[in-house]
């Protein structure tokens, strides 16, 4: 009898006591339930903010465009004054409040961020943690969902953990971190639907690196302050990264900046990373949003990995909650510094002469023979741990800049670049009827092309323009975009040919590299003939060409083609820059 008795007792303790699990009410994640060691598939990422939604009046979650896996993206939002009434996309309204917005898996072999996030909205669902008031939360959980679907174990060389992770190449094998300006990829394109939707103030990036080794677990890659510029790049660098990094070194978090270093030794010193707009961080501060990448080290343990980015990003909100009205204040008074006459950098270079001391956790490392190859090799020794002050680069100049004109026209032929305009909120209007407009005209003088191909382009680079002034007519259906708007800066890197990240520079425009008229030498010989004797300063210079250069004088159709490109018959169109600046 007792022993029936026994039974009965422990079984009703096993009904009446919540396991774990049941504790969490179905909120644990494949994280915590494999004690650190693996990271939860797309389809459970996504059941586990469903799961949320349902319980959480707080948690909104909401699918927005398709990606390139014909699957949408979903968008994650916590409002700690969310209603159920108000739990929809188009009743989203800031409220006056600043906004996170926290990207995931753009690179899914490094899933820190997605299973951090997820730990994150929990915790802030479930009052674990302190409310922010003054900050929305949004995220998007898996970026990059073809990478996610296409799970492995393998590809990650340099990683340690988790047991299996997506890959780094989208479902057309792009790298979406190089995707947000020339936006190829439906991923890019319903990302900036996304973005200026909400329209962030915040913006964090996680990532896993894949370089130095080094004692941090935890590295920040701030967007860079001198290109952000103004008000509120001093304030990134001077006041929000420092608070930032006191909060963590408090909590026995210590970060360093994104140690930007190839197969060399970090107390060499080296430079911040120029996120131009290819890059996450780059894009958004194209529209002055206050932007961080997160690099954990690949060779730390993944539980700590990811127990550290959930740290950081408390961290993070912790000072824009503190900071909130500085920062909409600051972002607000940013769009009002680029005006038409004033000038823009378009290039940037290291600054030198101005440089911040590092001091730097790192290991002892040299190169040794190697027992692979018979050179030499890079080896870190973990035995050897220092502290050492290192010379870190962190201030860029400007090296080439424009005039910012009143405004760019687009003849309308150029569709595809209207399409990147209207996705990313730029205004413009067309011409009502034909006319001719006073304006500056770009011709391209120079640019180089990488050799090998670079996210589906050969991408141009070193692009100089010679600049002309010309009468030009312009045809009904045009399109006008003035540059006093909110998406100025966006304007300026995508329509000037010489930045870096421009349109030009991607390949867009480049039918006019390439001649369509050309001439039959037998034709032109005789034309060239006349042509010459009716212009003695062309000839003059064409006879002082050949003795200049003796190649020229003994290539017979370089000498025709000089000519040809002197005379009206040559085309106007080729390396014709076709958009042209009005005003400023």
């Amino acid at each position: 009898m007792k022993t029936i008795f026994a039974i009965l007792c422990f079984t009703f303790l096993l009904i009446a006591i919540p396991s774990k699990a049941q504790k969490n009410e179905g909120f644990l994640t494949t994280f915590e339930s494999s004690k650190g060691m693996q990271t939860g598939t797309y389809q459970k990422t996504i059941d586990f903010y469903l799961t949320l939604e349902k319980k959480f009046p707080e948690i909104t979650v909401v699918e927005m465009g398709l990606t390139d896996s014909g699957i949408p993206l979903h968008v994650v939002i916590f409002d700690s004054e969310t209603t159920n009434s108000s739990k929809t996309k188009e009743r989203f309204s800031k409220n006056g409040k600043n906004l996170l917005l926290i990207n995931n898996g753009i690179h899914p072999g490094e899933p820190d961020g997605i299973d951090a996030t997820m730990l994150l909205f929990r915790d802030f669902a479930k009052k674990k943690i302190p409310l922010p008031k003054n900050t929305i939360i949004a995220t998007i959980p898996v970026y990059n969902i073809g990478g996610a679907l296409n799970r492995n174990s393998t590809s990650r060389t340099n990683q340690n953990g988790p047991e299996s992770y997506g890959f780094r190449g989208n479902a057309r094998n792009y790298d979406l971190n190089r995707d947000f300006i020339k936006s190829d990829t439906r991923n890019a394109r319903a990302f900036a639907e996304i973005f200026h939707w909400l329209n962030p103030d915040l913006f964090i990036d996680n990532h896993v690196s894949n370089g130095a080794d080094y004692q941090y677990i935890l590295t920040h890659l701030f967007t860079q302050h001198n290109k952000l510029g103004n008000e509120i790049g001093d304030y990134l660098q001077n006041s929000f990264m420092s608070q930032f990094e006191n909060s963590l070194h408090q909590k026995n978090w210590d970060i360093t900046p994104y140690v930007n270093v190839f197969n060399q030794v970090p107390e060499v010193g080296f430079s911040q990373f120029m996120d131009s707009p290819r890059y996450s961080t780059g894009y958004t501060s194209l529209f002055n949003t206050l932007g961080m990448m997160v690099e954990t080290h690949m060779l730390k343990p993944y539980k700590e990995r990811v127990e550290g980015t959930y740290e950081l990003m408390k961290s993070f909100i912790d000072i824009a909650e503190k900071d909130a009205k500085k920062i909409k204040n600051l972002r607000e008074n940013s769009f009002q510094k680029y005006k038409a006459g004033s000038y823009y950098p378009i290039s940037w270079e290291v600054d030198s002469s101005k440089t911040t001391t590092l001091s730097f956790k790192g290991y002892e490392g040299e190169m040794i023979p190697s027992k692979v190859t018979g050179g030499e090799r890079l080896k870190y020794f973990r035995d050897k741990p220092y502290t050492k002050d290192i010379t870190y680069y962190d201030y860029f100049k400007a090296n080439d800049s424009i005039k910012i004109p009143t405004a760019y026209i687009i003849p309308k032929g150029y569709w595809n670049v209207m399409d990147l305009l209207r996705l990313n909120k730029i205004e413009f209007s067309e011409f009502e009827n034909d006319s001719t407009v006073s304006a500056e005209v770009y011709h391209i003088k120079d640019f180089e092309t990488v050799k090998s191909a670079y996210e589906g382009h050969y991408l141009h680079f070193k692009t100089k323009v010679t600049e002309s002034k010309e009468k030009v007519s312009v045809r009904k259906g045009d399109v006008l975009v003035k540059t006093q708007q909110f998406g100025v800066r966006y304007i300026l890197e995508t329509l000037e040919p010489a930045a870096k990240d421009s349109f030009f520079n991607w390949n867009f425009f480049d039918a006019i590299l390439q001649q369509k008229e050309g001439f039959s030498p037998y034709v032109w010989e005789d034309m060239a003939e006349k042509f010459l004797d009716n212009n003695p300063e062309i000839k003059k210079a064409f006879e002082a060409k050949k003795v200049k250069d003796p190649g020229f004088a003994k290539n017979w159709y370089a000498q025709l083609a000089w000519i040809h490109k002197k005379s009206p018959n040559y085309e106007k169109s080729h390396l014709r820059y076709p958009i042209i600046r009005v005003g400023g």
